[in-house]
């Protein structure tokens, strides 16, 4: 019996009628089919993020002026990575859509995977001058593309197998890889900076993070070799083949759902910028305001990672039992107030201190994190439902999380004082409390019911139902 025949009672795309654990087994293997890709892209994708925090500002711009100087040239390669995002989203979106959720999962972990190993083999600018930082970016925009193709497909193929009642809890399992993906990195990282003098970190020991991507990818294509499509998505395929004049993707999208793409990328801005403020921008405020020890830093966010990946699935179970709305309004209203208690905690330098304001920052996170899969899958038809997730969030991630430490790093070194970045949160978050006032609440919604109201919307046929 295939995965798919096992994903029933009250599934949007099974039979009716199954044992509960039949489900959940199945549930579980195409759970863990998402997390374990999503883990190997967001490793590498968040490796990078801590590098250019400790190591590219002094390796591909060492003629950057001041210490800042250069770490703002490294996010801004960085920020590339974001720009080039959305593309990815564009494209894989469309394709998925259309030809389904399983390969392109399996193109995005190769291009990420292939893009990374290669920045560990780069050169630095000392070596052959500006190519290395053209390089860098280079790959870094073949990484963010790839990556942007990556969330929509891995949560999608979770949210489209769940049960209505429960789709909060088990969406929120593939944003738990992210920061499983972030642990990975920052445990590496940590290890080689104790094993290493500075020097030989600084000079070589970094690229080991990089080169260890291709076990990890290896091992995370394996997996998604093994992944069945949702059946509501293999019916809705079945109506856009049986009748030609139905469209799908991007432009559709664009077309018919603009509300829906804003409502997604208004959920996506505060909580993008809260999370590359707490785990890049503190990482630069620590270190060139207070000169703190490396490796103290970074076991400090690999205990904050430990507990983020935990709450997230926690915080997807209560939005299950009291709605979308009022767990992610909780998170926005939580994360403007962040930076005002945790600054000033980071300040002490009291080791214990400073790993509970970056813990704290990252289970305020997770109040709007943990929702968001679930949230975006209910809000478009599953015709397009992978290209209006892709653009809402990658689109986001361009004015908020690449801007997010380049805008904090620019701040604080205008102003020497942190107060003007946790302002800066306070505006991205109440834009967020807004949108999620104007969103409709829809948690228990059936996706089925979300492509009848689609057809009868645009005069549709509606999906026939596999059995």
């Amino acid at each position: 019996m295939s995965v798919n025949e096992r994903i029933t009672a009250d599934s949007p795309g099974g039979a009716r009628g199954r044992s509960t654990r039949e489900e959940t087994s199945g549930l579980r293997k195409i759970v863990a089919a998402s997390m374990v890709g999503t883990v190997v892209e967001w490793y590498e994708f968040f490796l990078y993020a801590t590098a250019a925090s400790l190591v590219f500002g002094k390796f591909f711009f060492p003629n950057a002026g001041s210490e800042l100087d250069g770490i703002i040239a490294a996010f801004l390669t960085y920020a590339v990575g974001f720009i080039a995002r959305p593309l990815g989203g564009i494209v894989f979106g469309q394709i998925g859509d259309r030809l389904g959720r399983k390969h392109r999962l399996q193109v995005t972990i190769i291009l990420v995977g292939a893009a990374t190993f290669l920045m560990g083999c780069l050169p630095g600018y000392n070596t052959i001058g500006y190519w290395a930082p053209a390089l860098l970016v280079a790959l870094r925009f073949i990484q963010g593309f790839a990556v942007g193709g990556e969330w929509g497909g891995a949560v999608l193929l979770v949210a489209e197998h769940s049960p209505d009642k429960s789709r909060g809890f088990w969406a929120s399992w593939p944003q738990a890889a992210v920061p499983v993906g972030n642990l990975l990195a920052t445990l590496v990282l940590l290890t080689m900076s104790w094993i290493l003098p500075a020097e030989q970190f600084l000079g070589w020991g970094w690229r080991v993070a990089f080169w260890l991507s291709a076990i990890i990818v290896v091992i995370g294509y394996y997996i998604r070799t093994h992944v069945s499509e949702a059946p509501i998505f293999l019916e809705a395929r079945a109506q856009v083949e049986a009748e030609k004049a139905i469209s799908y993707g991007v432009m559709e999208v664009v077309r018919k759902y603009p509300r829906g793409i804003l409502g997604a990328m208004g959920l996506r801005f505060a909580e993008n910028i809260l999370y590359y403020t707490i785990v890049s921008f503190s990482i630069v405020y620590l270190v060139t305001v207070h000169k703190y020890n490396t490796s103290q830093l970074l076991l400090a966010l690999l205990i904050a990672h430990v507990v983020h990946f935990l709450v997230i699935p926690q915080v997807g179970r209560l939005s299950d039992r009291f709605g979308r709305k009022p767990i992610y309004l909780t998170g926005a209203i939580l994360g403007a107030s962040w930076a005002f208690f945790a600054f000033p905690m980071f300040d002490t330098l009291n080791p214990v201190v400073i790993v509970a304001a970056i813990t704290i920052g990252l289970c305020f996170h997770a109040f709007m994190y943990a929702g968001q899969p679930a949230i975006m899958a209910e809000m478009f038809p599953t015709r397009m439902r992978y290209s209006g997730v892709s653009l809402g969030y990658q689109v986001t991630s361009i004015l908020a999380g690449s801007l997010a430490p380049i805008i904090a790093t620019a701040l604080l070194q205008q102003y020497k004082s942190w107060l003007p970045v946790a302002f800066y949160l306070v505006i991205a978050c109440a834009i967020t409390v807004v949108a999620v006032v104007t969103l409709k609440e829809t948690n228990g919604i059936s996706l089925r019911d979300v492509d009848a109201a689609d057809a009868a919307r645009h005069g549709l046929e509606p999906a026939p139902a596999l059995r």
